[in-house]
């Protein structure tokens, strides 16, 4: 307690005055829920849970959030209130050997941004289009529809052919792929600009810059509403769909426990891989959030919230879902397995199709997709933030003497993540889409930090495990498993990327992840002495005594020079 009465003046803590803070504890905490609460909660969660063993699936998933998720995203957030600063000078004076490592995180989260836009414009399209008084998807008798059949044998009980029947099933995937893409036959054929996703790309952007553009002042009081919003529209939703017909059978199909499945590796491997993804760990945005913080404000009781708002709001997407997906079955008289789906297809094909079948569809269908809009707002706040947080720690007194205001610092990122968001929303788009969603990496490093100073007391027994033992070990199995099973990006069942594209692809994470040895090289090289000797240098550095620190760092250190 004592160390919250003066501000510390060594290298690794950082002077509290003039930096912004949130104007309430309340704001952070919305803010960091609104952002890992995004829409892979939505469309990712519910279909992973019921592939890899239903209500199983809950065991490995909450192991895996107690060893890895709040450890991390913990040390995330003390970071972050530690050195009140962005996540390239925050990183860099934990351990300067690992400053690319800031850049890295940095790097991702802007490519990141420059095609989630993407996914909230598709959701502003199906928003505006959801208040005609009969929904473009609700009828197969437009000229860009294409017709589709299911066929279905029945047999009687001694196996013999007994009906035969095709009928046309969801029309909704032509409303995607025809109507708002206009998809081209391959990523090698542009095709021209989609003007109407050119236009609601650049409301997207306005849309986020007028939201951020005053920092966390500005943010802080749109969260109240984005991040709430949602919640909601779930809830009533869930409502309505469990009382559709088929409901039950959807539910049951998502929640129904096959404990055989926890006897295979891929099921744990999938549970860590979307604590990762959905928390949000290692891209720097929690880093930056918590650097607008009072510098004693309690960051476990943050990371408790965040983190188990975010899995429940999870399970009650997935309830949200498979009931819909019930419902659907049941009216195309189909197995639930021919209906479930993940990513985009779920939210902007079958979802569709359930509301043109719903009682008010022009209610339920608008609140649907204007959920998808905050869902993914909240999430391009943190990801823009960390752009913005880092080139105003690093450069912003030589910026603001040529631009004068802060705010025009933020319109140049965003005018630049819309420049780079452009190839996306050609008719052949969908492809540089998918790749680049392939190919991003995430990256995510077990770092320390000194937490005994904010909290007053050494982090106890859990995080020090975790953070020495458990996490670790997750994260090389999660390594070594997307190694050995590595595919090639593909879009569609169908559809094979070129070799130049996938040459394109590694190419875009080497973005990110080229910039950790470049960082490492250059601080080997601007001190003298060995590596070994530059690896103490920066231990030193950072002022930590602790062993377990020392060997956490060291760690790191020597993982990256392998």
């Amino acid at each position: 307690e004592r160390f919250y009465e003066a501000i510390l003046p060594n290298k690794v803590g950082h002077a509290t005055t003039g930096r912004a803070t949130w104007g309430r504890r309340l704001e952070f905490v919305l803010a960091s829920v609104g952002y890992a609460v995004g829409l892979g909660n939505v469309w990712r969660f519910p279909y992973l849970c019921y592939r890899s063993g239903g209500g199983a699936f809950l065991v490995p998933y909450f192991l895996m959030l107690f060893l890895c998720g709040i450890p991390l995203l913990f040390m995330e957030f003390a970071i972050g209130q530690y050195t009140r600063l962005g996540p390239v000078h925050a990183l860099a004076q934990v351990c300067p050997l690992l400053k690319g490592v800031g850049i890295a995180t940095v790097v991702i989260s802007f490519v990141l941004c420059t095609y989630y836009n993407v996914l909230m414009s598709w959701a502003l399209y199906y928003f505006f289009n959801s208040f005609q008084e009969k929904l473009p998807w609700q009828s197969c008798n437009n000229t860009w529809n294409s017709y589709g059949f299911c066929v279905m044998e029945q047999y009687d009980k001694n196996g013999l052919l007994k009906v035969y029947l095709a009928f046309p099933i969801l029309s909704c995937p032509s409303s995607l792929s025809h109507r708002l893409l206009e998809i081209t036959n391959g990523i090698e054929e542009a095709g021209g600009l989609r003007w109407e996703l050119f236009g609601l790309l650049i409301l997207t952007w306005a849309i986020v810059y007028l939201c951020i553009f005053k920092g966390v002042k500005s943010t802080g009081k749109v969260v109240y509403f984005t991040a709430t919003f949602p919640y909601f529209i779930l809830f009533a939703l869930l409502i309505n769909n469990v009382q559709l017909p088929g409901a039950k059978n959807g539910i049951l199909y998502f929640i129904k426990p096959n404990w055989n499945k926890l006897l295979e590796v891929q099921v744990w491997v999938n549970a860590a891989a979307q604590i990762f993804n959905s928390i949000g760990i290692g891209f720097g945005s929690m880093i930056s959030m918590a650097s607008y913080n009072k510098f004693n404000n309690n960051i476990l009781r943050d990371t408790l919230i965040v983190s188990l708002v975010n899995s429940a709001t999870s399970i009650l997407a997935g309830f949200v879902i498979f009931s819909a997906i019930g419902y659907m079955a049941h009216i195309h008289n189909l197995p639930v397995d021919n209906i479930a789906t993940d990513g985009p297809g779920l939210v902007f094909v079958v979802y569709p199709e359930v509301f043109s079948t719903m009682p008010l569809p022009q209610v339920w269908a608008p609140l649907f997709f204007f959920m998808l809009l905050c869902l993914g707002l909240d999430s391009q706040f943190a990801m823009v933030e960390v752009a913005v947080t880092s080139i105003m720690d690093g450069f912003g007194p030589k910026l603001l003497r040529i631009l004068k205001r802060q705010e025009l610092i933020v319109l140049c990122v965003c005018v630049m993540g819309f420049l780079l968001g452009i190839p996306h929303i050609t008719k052949g788009g969908i492809y540089v889409f998918q790749l680049m969603d392939h190919y991003t990496a995430v990256v995510s490093l077990m770092l320390t930090i000194m937490v005994q100073r904010m909290l007053g007391k050494a982090p106890n027994v859990y995080f020090r495990s975790c953070w020495m033992v458990f996490s670790p070990m997750l994260v090389l199995c999660i390594l070594i498993s997307c190694i050995v099973q590595y595919t090639p990006a593909r879009y569609g069942k169908s559809y094979t990327y070129p070799v130049w594209a996938e040459v394109v692809g590694w190419g875009i994470s080497l973005v990110s992840i080229v910039w950790i040895p470049l960082g490492a090289l250059h601080e080997i090289c601007r001190n003298k002495g060995s590596l070994l000797q530059v690896s103490l240098h920066s231990l030193n550095q950072t002022q930590v005594t602790d062993t377990y620190t020392h060997i956490l760092v060291l760690t790191v250190i020597l993982g990256l020079t392998l």
